[in-house]
């Protein structure tokens, strides 16, 4: 038998239920990506990190974080790659997209790989009923030549 829903509207609390795979979320979140894998170990390492956002439900179990390390080839060490990776954690098993660009690229390849990591993160948090808010910076052009140097008349 089922049961009648009460009232005019579902409470806002009411809890909903989704069935995720990792290749759900590797096409939803993830779909430009450089490489997406899924594991049972984080393949960030600490020592590399430069940056890090985490957001968390331990009840659920879900964690979902936001990495950029930096690190060399071992055969090509003047190779140094910038990596952001996108960690969802749900339980024991892990899905990460990466998004790596060498760290000579362009500003506009170093902006559009940042924007579209972020990007996906922000959607991943929405798992965890989260919002994610950008800072503002404000980044100043540097005069080309030296000031005017003042002096007496």
């Amino acid at each position: 038998m089922i049961e009648e829903p009460r009232g005019d509207e579902p409470d806002w609390e009411s809890p909903l239920q989704f069935t995720l795979t990792p290749g759900l979320l590797i096409h939803a979140l993830m779909g430009t990506a450089t490489a997406v894998h899924t594991g049972w170990e984080s393949c960030i390492e600490e020592g590399l990190v430069v940056s890090d956002l985490v957001a968390m439900d331990d009840a659920a179990g879900v964690t979902i974080r936001l990495a950029e390390q930096e690190f060399f080839e071992d055969d090509n060490p003047d190779n140094v790659w910038h990596d952001w990776a996108l960690e969802i954690r749900s339980g024991k098993v892990l899905t990460t997209g990466h998004w790596q660009i060498l760290t000579t690229a362009p500003p506009a390849e170093w902006a559009w790989n940042g924007r579209e990591a972020e990007k996906a993160f922000e959607r991943a948090c929405v798992l965890l009923g989260k919002r994610v808010r950008r800072g503002l910076m404000l980044e100043e052009a540097m005069p080309a030549d030296a000031p005017p140097r003042a002096s007496r008349h």
